[in-house]
């Protein structure tokens, strides 16, 4: 990783009975964790492990634009999507798993936001990972028909990415983002250890760190 920037202080405040709903959205997304960790992954290996809510809710904060297009690649049970929405901003997110997929729209349904949701592959039809040194895997990232054609959008009509690779799959997602996104879009990586850092045009932008507070 980059050495560490300085954490942006500007973010703008929330009122109150906005971030009581985001904490309960949070919570929410927490205990569903905490039994889909017991009751599933326990038996069969499965890629989905809930981000630090708090930190990439900072960051979210940090970067709201009422209207700003953001979009969740691996949206899971739809936590930070729903968050995204919940600010201000226009928000989707794109799941391979249709049973979490459900558990998003439910939960986006029953806090009021209107996140959209659609179940698939963030990786856009036609791009490969083609990298120089290594054998081009995507490692947890698996294969289905693209999640774009159901929202109707592609990857370069968003603003803001985020999501929260497994160790190794960065430089593939950074690839990914340079040949289909925005020019001037930002990309969100979030890594347990180092919080989350934010790209622009393969490079960390200066101030474009929130660090991890677990």
């Amino acid at each position: 990783m980059p050495e560490a920037s300085r954490v942006p202080s500007d973010r703008p405040e929330l009122d109150v009975e906005l971030r009581a709903r985001i904490e309960s959205v949070c919570e929410e997304g927490r205990e569903y964790w905490h039994r889909f960790d017991s009751e599933v992954r326990q038996d069969a290996w499965h890629p989905f492990v809930a981000a630090d809510y708090d930190c990439v809710r900072t960051a979210l904060q940090s970067l709201c634009v009422p209207g700003r297009r953001f979009l969740e690649w691996g949206s899971a049970t739809g936590v930070i999507t729903i968050v995204a929405d919940l600010m201000g901003f226009d928000a989707c997110g794109i799941e391979l798993d249709a049973s979490l997929v459900r558990v998003a729209r439910d939960l986006a349904a029953r806090t009021g936001s209107r996140a959209l949701f659609a179940v698939g592959s963030f990786i856009p039809l036609g791009w490969e990972w083609k990298p120089k040194s290594a054998d081009g895997r995507t490692g947890t990232i698996g294969h289905g028909p693209s999640g774009y054609l159901e929202l109707g959008r592609s990857l370069s009509d968003f603003d803001l990415v985020y999501a929260y690779p497994w160790s190794g799959e960065e430089p593939m997602m950074l690839d990914l983002f340079h040949s289909h996104g925005h020019e001037d879009a930002r990309l969100l990586l979030h890594s347990l250890q180092d919080g989350v850092w934010m790209y622009r045009r393969g490079a960390v932008e200066p101030s474009g760190r929130w660090p991890s507070r677990a």
